[in-house]
């Protein structure tokens, strides 16, 4: 069933957008937006991806759309600079939504939803998981190609609009809070799981120390490296990399440790069976493989040797912040049963579980992967 908002209906109505519209085709959601392909009537005019911001989540719609609009910007600049063709189809654009000076990079409507458009980047797909090691190392080139056209980006530029997203001490504390409060009345069911994640969690302040110290850089990071989030052509050639609503300031082993936690499971992310879930080391070693081959050379030490690392932290934490919105009653993620929070959380535990088993050869690897070769 094709379900178009009566926002929307409104907003085309009244002409916000920018060219007449012969239809609008609702997409597949994601875990915190919604999304819709407006088609225009004419074939001359682009098509427009439309999305309905999670004002939940994004408290900060300007700041999160400056965000957004600071690095397209600055991606484009260096496509220009490569000689690059097409270059909407190699970075997301966005487009004003509004008529003369009142248009602004999101619609703030009578509803107090929040919504944005970018251009629509045709003839293009992406895949939900990263199926043998071929592909596992274009993800890591895709992603290492980004934060190569950001290595110089001045990220004090940039607002931090989740506050503390990656911030591991302060999601600890977090479930801390929850658990003494327990809001949702559903500590009673989780005690094993809570007992595992905070009786681990001092081996988790490691990076959070490294940069207080000044041993790792903070650069521009996309902090939402899940394979889907890498557009191909027709050809299966790399588009871009999408979804920018976490491009914030933070450490390079956020990416590849989120890339391999969402990438490298033999399992689903809420695998209600968790002997299905483990670490495919041939994945997580191709996807740090092709990541080094497009970072190796601006990289700092520190940074490559806490790669692999990276890959039990966000398990980590995710496994954390999955049991805290269960504690909460489940007000961040979005869910299609009551105890879906608490699955993700098991099946994220299965996994640090497996990483941990395989850390000390994949940081090895990754180590021995970014020895620069002249």
């Amino acid at each position: 069933m094709n379900y178009v908002p009566k926002s929307v209906v409104e907003m085309v109505a009244v002409g916000l957008l920018p060219h007449p519209v012969l239809e609008i085709e609702e997409l597949s959601s994601g875990l915190i937006n919604n999304s819709w392909k407006v088609v225009t009537k004419d074939p001359k005019h682009p098509n427009y991806l439309l999305q309905k911001i999670n004002h939940n989540v994004f408290r900060d719609v300007e700041s999160l759309q400056y965000n957004i609009k600071m690095v397209t910007d600055y991606i484009r600049n260096k496509i220009i600079l490569k000689g690059i063709q097409d270059l909407e189809r190699h970075v997301l654009t966005p487009v004003p939504v509004g008529v003369g000076d009142n248009s602004k990079f999101y619609y703030w409507d009578s509803n107090g939803d929040y919504w944005r458009i970018f251009l629509f980047i045709e003839d293009s797909h992406s895949y939900d998981k990263m199926e043998n090691p071929e592909m596992a190392e274009v993800a890591g080139r895709a992603f290492g190609q980004f934060h190569k056209y950001l290595k110089d980006f001045p990220g004090k530029r940039l607002c931090e609009v989740i506050p503390n997203f990656h911030n591991t001490p302060v999601r600890i504390e977090n479930l801390r809070r929850r658990v003494a409060l327990n809001p949702a009345g559903r500590l009673k069911d989780v005690n094993k799981e809570v007992d595992f994640l905070l009786n681990r969690s001092h081996d988790f302040l490691m990076i959070a120390d490294l940069g207080e110290k000044g041993i790792l850089p903070t650069r521009v990071v996309h902090q939402d490296t899940k394979f889907n989030n890498i557009l191909f052509d027709k050809n299966d050639e790399v588009l871009c990399v999408v979804d920018l609503d976490t491009v914030m300031p933070g450490y390079v082993c956020y990416d590849v440790g989120d890339a391999i936690r969402s990438g490298a499971n033999t399992g689903k992310e809420d695998d209600a069976d968790i002997k299905n879930v483990e670490l495919d080391m041939n994945l997580a070693k191709a996807f740090i493989k092709g990541f080094l081959d497009k970072t190796r050379m601006f990289l700092k030490k520190s940074e490559v040797e806490t790669l692999a690392f990276g890959a039990k932290l966000l398990t980590y934490e995710q496994a954390v912040r999955f049991l805290d919105d269960y504690l909460d009653g489940d007000k961040y993620y979005k869910t299609d049963y009551p105890e879906h929070n608490l699955v993700r959380a098991r099946a994220q535990i299965k996994l640090l579980q497996s990483i941990e088993k395989h850390y000390l050869e994949l940081d090895e690897y990754a180590k021995k992967c970014g020895v620069i070769k002249y």
